[in-house]
């Protein structure tokens, strides 16, 4: 497959593109993806805050495992990893919002002072005509993710630029109370490997963007 061309977009222009998924009685599928620290948060954020009652959020960092149970499966210094989430709930979850059959569904939300995944945290309700959802994950072709992106109308890899992204994922670990080093290393080490498995999957995109808007936050995404 085609290495697929970077694309400079703005927010403004990535808004638009999401807004014409938007399709009164059907509901459509929007997936942001990209490594740790690519901006994935703040650009979803960012769509839904723009596209108000016409849109939600669902993470797929809802679904992360409990810390004790990491702990339990020997996997907790590598807690974002591939194998770290509940993939088949998360699938569960996407394939009840396309069913529609539930006039309210509710949806996990990752608290990141916490470290910690919150159940039923708020309502999707049936009406609402597109569901965006993020994470590093939703292009992998490792079992059952597999079956997450043809559940996806769109999905958008973001690509800011390693060096850029770096500099993010420092300063967000540093913000949840990581000394330099630790914030390094973590950056580096496990979340450096699954960056590198997150890029290898960046074919299966609808579209890779740059955006040409200041730099998101380093806290998110």
């Amino acid at each position: 497959m085609a290495t697929p061309t970077v694309e400079r977009r703005t927010t403004e222009q990535l808004v638009a593109l999401a807004r014409s998924l938007v399709t009164p009685g059907r509901r459509a599928f929007l997936g942001v993806t990209g490594a740790p620290g690519a901006g994935k948060s703040t650009l979803a954020e960012a769509v839904v805050a723009a596209l108000g009652d016409d849109a939600v959020l669902v993470s797929m960092d809802g679904f992360h495992l409990r810390d004790d149970e990491l702990t339990r499966l020997g996997r907790r210094e590598r807690k974002g990893a591939i194998d770290t989430f509940d993939v088949a709930g998360y699938l569960h979850l996407l394939r009840r919002l396309r069913d529609r059959t539930d006039a309210v569904v509710y949806a996990p939300v990752f608290d990141r002072g916490l470290e910690e995944s919150i159940g039923s945290a708020f309502p999707v309700p049936a009406e609402v005509p597109l569901v965006v959802t993020e994470g590093n994950y939703l292009l992998a072709e490792d079992g059952d993710w597999a079956q997450v992106r043809p559940l996806l109308d769109q999905c958008w890899f973001l690509e800011p630029g390693e060096d850029v992204r770096l500099e993010r994922l420092v300063a967000r670990h540093r913000r949840f109370g990581r000394s330099a080093e630790e914030a390094w290393e973590r950056s580096t080490g496990s979340d450096g490997r699954n960056a590198e498995l997150v890029a290898s999957t960046r074919t299966r995109a609808t579209l890779v963007v740059s955006l040409d808007d200041p730099g998101p936050s380093p806290a998110v995404g």
